[in-house]
C-alpha cells in the first residue's frame, strides 16, 4: 500500500489540526493504521494507531486526551485529529501501515510508510 500524507501546518500552541493519510490501493481495509512524528535529533516516535475496521485504538501517553485517530475505509483514509497543540508537538508526521494484527507501538512493525508532513507548533 502506498500512503500519502498532508495536512501540516504551522500554528499556535493552543490550536487545532487535522492529519490525512490517504491509502492507494483496494486492501486498505486489511491493514491497522499508526501515526509516528520524529523531532529534529530525535527518534521516530509512537503517537497512534487504529485497527483495520476502527474498533481499536492505541496512543501514546503524551497524546492522549488531545488527539484522536480515526479512518474512512470507504476513503481509504486515515485521519489524525490534534487539539491543544503543543510546542513539543513539533515534528514531521508519519502515517505507517501493516497487515491487520495486534496494534503495534513501534516503527519497525510497520512495512509501509508516507512521506511524512511537518507539522510546526509556535509558542
Amino acid at each position: 500500500v502506498q500512503l500519502q500524507a498532508s495536512g501540516g501546518g504551522l500554528v499556535q500552541a493552543g490550536d487545532s489540526l487535522r492529519l490525512s493519510c490517504a491509502a492507494s490501493g483496494r486492501t486498505f481495509s486489511s491493514y491497522d493504521m499508526g501515526w509516528f512524528r520524529q523531532a529534529p535529533g530525535k527518534e521516530r516516535e509512537f503517537v497512534a494507531a487504529i485497527s483495520w475496521s476502527g474498533g481499536r485504538t492505541y496512543y501514546a501517553d503524551s497524546v492522549k486526551g488531545r488527539f484522536t485517530i480515526s479512518r474512512d475505509n470507504a476513503k481509504n483514509t486515515v485521519y489524525l485529529q490534534m487539539n491543544s497543540l503543543r510546542p513539543e508537538d513539533t515534528a514531521v508526521y508519519y502515517c505507517g501501515a501493516r497487515r491487520a494484527d495486534t496494534l503495534k507501538s513501534l516503527s519497525r512493525e510497520y512495512d509501509s510508510w508516507g512521506q511524512g508532513t511537518l507539522v510546526t507548533v509556535s509558542s
